[in-house]
């Protein structure tokens, strides 16, 4: 088991080198295609905003061109200044499209969506972190595509739990909030949050819901030794959270944190089959892998 994995931290790129030149297995499809076209449209005419596009996401010309893209509410500009993330920083001083939700429900119901992802910015300027736009868009969603089950990726509110019941609430089928890396790593790539904060919401939207899934992601190639990654996907299962998703860290730009090392597609299939030997009901590992990845075919297999 996980032979091939580092036990210490060997970094296999230098943070001066060019890291535009990715192995030759980081390779993302070019966007493009009717679909492609289609949906861009339709997100500048309803005015809405994708973690697609913001994050700039590798997979945007795969998941767009089949009809799948991740809702990101509440604006364009986040509150907290991660050193990993490409989305605009700033102060969006308490701001709210209160018409966001009815747009995002047309767009749901436009596209016959099955499934469906909606995120956001962190909004540490509102009282409760934008937990009541979740449930509208959640409940707008339904009313436009009845059946079409729903996954919020949400912020950690900080540690408004009452916050979160407000999501939970509204019955979305997958909670899914990003512990990303470490805790050793935390102070540098996610400053504003609390690894143990992180388990917390993961735990405590369990207790909530015990019939909703819940999930969680994590980068690599930041910095973290193996025994360190393992160590964290035990705590996260230690939460009874159902699905992991584990992706390869690439730096949005030379203002962000450098990439420390390129894990192969051999060590994700076995980042994968440890993951499951832990008990979580699905884990999605791979290179390209992000949080939204073939969502809807993970809380397929987690509903079973």
């Amino acid at each position: 088991m996980l032979k091939t994995l580092p036990i210490v931290d060997t970094p296999m790129v230098n943070a001066k080198t060019d890291q535009r030149r990715h192995p030759s297995w980081i390779k993302a499809r070019i966007p493009g295609g009717g679909n492609y076209a289609e949906l861009k449209k339709l997100m500048r005419d309803l005015q809405l905003h994708t973690v697609c596009e913001e994050a700039r996401c590798p997979n945007i010309g795969e998941c767009w061109s089949s009809r799948t893209a991740t809702f990101m509410i509440l604006g364009d500009v986040c509150t907290r200044r991660c050193m990993f993330c490409a989305v605009k920083k700033g102060n969006p001083d308490g701001n709210v499209d209160a018409d966001e939700p009815r747009r995002i429900g047309e767009a749901v119901g436009y596209l016959k969506l099955k499934h469906i992802v909606i995120t956001s910015v962190n909004r540490d300027d509102l009282s409760d972190g934008g937990a009541s736009v979740f449930a509208e868009c959640i409940a707008e969603a339904r009313k436009h595509r009845p059946g079409c089950t729903v996954e919020v990726l949400i912020p950690d509110l900080e540690g408004n739990w009452d916050a979160l019941a407000i999501i939970v609430r509204a019955r979305p089928e997958v909670l899914n909030h990003n512990t990303e890396t470490v805790p050793r790593l935390y102070r540098r790539v996610r400053p504003y949050a609390n690894y143990e904060q992180t388990l917390t919401l993961l735990q405590t939207s369990k207790q909530l819901d015990t019939e909703m899934l819940t999930k969680s992601g994590l980068m690599v190639g930041l910095g973290e030794t193996v025994t360190e990654l393992l160590e964290t996907m035990r705590d996260i299962r230690s939460t009874d959270c159902d699905i992991l998703t584990i992706g390869q860290y690439l730096s949005p730009s030379p203002r962000h944190l450098p990439i420390q090392r390129y894990y192969t597609p051999e060590e994700f299939d076995e980042l994968k089959e440890a993951g499951m030997e832990m008990g979580f009901r699905h884990v999605e590992s791979g290179p390209l892998v992000r949080s939204s990845y073939h969502a809807g075919e993970q809380a397929r297999i987690g509903q079973h």
